[in-house]
Parts: C-alpha cells; sequence; structure tokens
C-alpha cells in the first residue's frame, strides 16, 4: 500500500458515488438531490485524478456527469453511479489490497451520504427516515471493517513517536463509533429536530472519518518511522 492523495480522494469520492447508486435506487429523493450527488463527485473525483489517480479516477469522474444527465431517471442514475463508483475503487486499487480499499470506500461513502441526505431534509422535511438508517448502519460496519484492515495489517506499537499516532488512530475510532451511536438514536427522535441533531453529527463523523482513514493508512504503510 502507498498513501497518497489519490487514494484517499478516490475511496472517498467512490463511496459517494456508491451512495448515490443506493439513494437513486431507492427513489425518495427528487433530481436535485442526485444533481449535487454527481457534481460532487465529478469535481473531487477529477482532483483525484490530477493526484495521480489515471485513466480510471477521470472515467468517474465524467460517468459522474452522466449521474447528473440522469437524474431524472432514477435506474438509469443509479446504473451510471454504481459504474463511478466501479471506477473510482478501480483507481484506488492502484495504491491499495481490495480490502482496505473497500472498507475505506464504505465507510467513508456512507459516512458523508448520510450527511448530505440528512441536510436534504431541508429541501423536503417529509423525506422517510429509513435510509438514513441504513446509511448509519453501513457506515458503522464500514468502519469496523477499515479498523479490522489496519488491525491486520499494520504493527501497532505504544511506544514513541508511532505510539502517539497509533493512541490518536484509536481515539479517533473510538470517538467516530460514538458520534454514528449517537446518529442512529437521533433519528429515533420522533420530531425533525431529531434529523437535524443527526445531520450535525454525521458532519463531524465526516470530519473524524477521514482521520480514521488517513490514519489508519499511515500505521499500514509505516509511514511515521
Amino acid at each position: 500500500m502507498e498513501l497518497t492523495p489519490s487514494l484517499i480522494l478516490s475511496m472517498w469520492v467512490g463511496g459517494i458515488a456508491a451512495g448515490g447508486a443506493l439513494i437513486a435506487g431507492w427513489q425518495v429523493v427528487g433530481p436535485g438531490y442526485l444533481w449535487l450527488t454527481g457534481t460532487v463527485v465529478a469535481g473531487f473525483g477529477a482532483l483525484a485524478a490530477i493526484a495521480g489517480g489515471g485513466g480510471l479516477a477521470y472515467a468517474g469522474a465524467a460517468l459522474a456527469l452522466g449521474g447528473v444527465l440522469a437524474a431524472r431517471r432514477p435506474l438509469a442514475a443509479t446504473v451510471v453511479f454504481s459504474l463511478a463508483a466501479l471506477a473510482f475503487v478501480g483507481a484506488a486499487l492502484g495504491d491499495s489490497p481490495l480490502f482496505p480499499a473497500l472498507t475505506g470506500v464504505v465507510f467513508l461513502g456512507a459516512v458523508t451520504s448520510e450527511m448530505m441526505l440528512g441536510h436534504w431534509f431541508l429541501v423536503d422535511p417529509r423525506l422517510p427516515r429509513r435510509p438514513l438508517f441504513v446509511l448509519a448502519a453501513v457506515a458503522g460496519a464500514g468502519l469496523a471493517g477499515d479498523v479490522l484492515a489496519v488491525l491486520v495489517s499494520a504493527s501497532i506499537t505504544v511506544a514513541g513517536t508511532d505510539g502517539v499516532f497509533a493512541m490518536a488512530y484509536v481515539a479517533l475510532a473510538l470517538f467516530t463509533g460514538v458520534l454514528l451511536v449517537g446518529v442512529w438514536f437521533s433519528l429515533k427522535e420522533p420530531r425533525y429536530s431529531g434529523v437535524m441533531a443527526a445531520t450535525g453529527l454525521s458532519y463531524l463523523a465526516v470530519l473524524t472519518a477521514f482521520g480514521v482513514v488517513t490514519l489508519g493508512r499511515v500505521l499500514i504503510t509505516g509511514g511515521l518511522t
């Protein structure tokens, strides 16, 4: 594994594209949400390509623009966003083995999609909450899988400078898990404020998730020694 900006960006936008495919398939939002998703994936996907993601990242960005054009046709948008996600997974595999690449995609994508869909409740408060529960559960599974990938692949020590970063990694992973639990239970609050609380917590979880994923790959590659 090699820790590069293109790896982190490819996993992130690949996950957002996969989340967009799921949400398009559920048909719970209008085209506006898919326009937003496609634009975000295309923009950051282009950055991933420029940072070294290569042709697959460029293909993913182009497919995301196709998702924007297909936003009024949910089935077509689901297919196009799925293909975009696969392209970014392929780009990530240039710097990472399969399992940690997939866990990074699932984890970052589900957390970010949770935050984006939660904000979409400002547009339509009548949206069903079930997709938010599913995304929260997938994010939790992604976090567990990503931590497992680090524990299996990294030589973690509690001594010296590396020990400081290892402890920071553990603290971030635990804090992110607490945030995701908070998201889940906030969604059980029947009032509209419950969704807003869950969205705020998921916003924080996006920030900590980047720390978890990045520090985890630093530990795997031994980049702190």
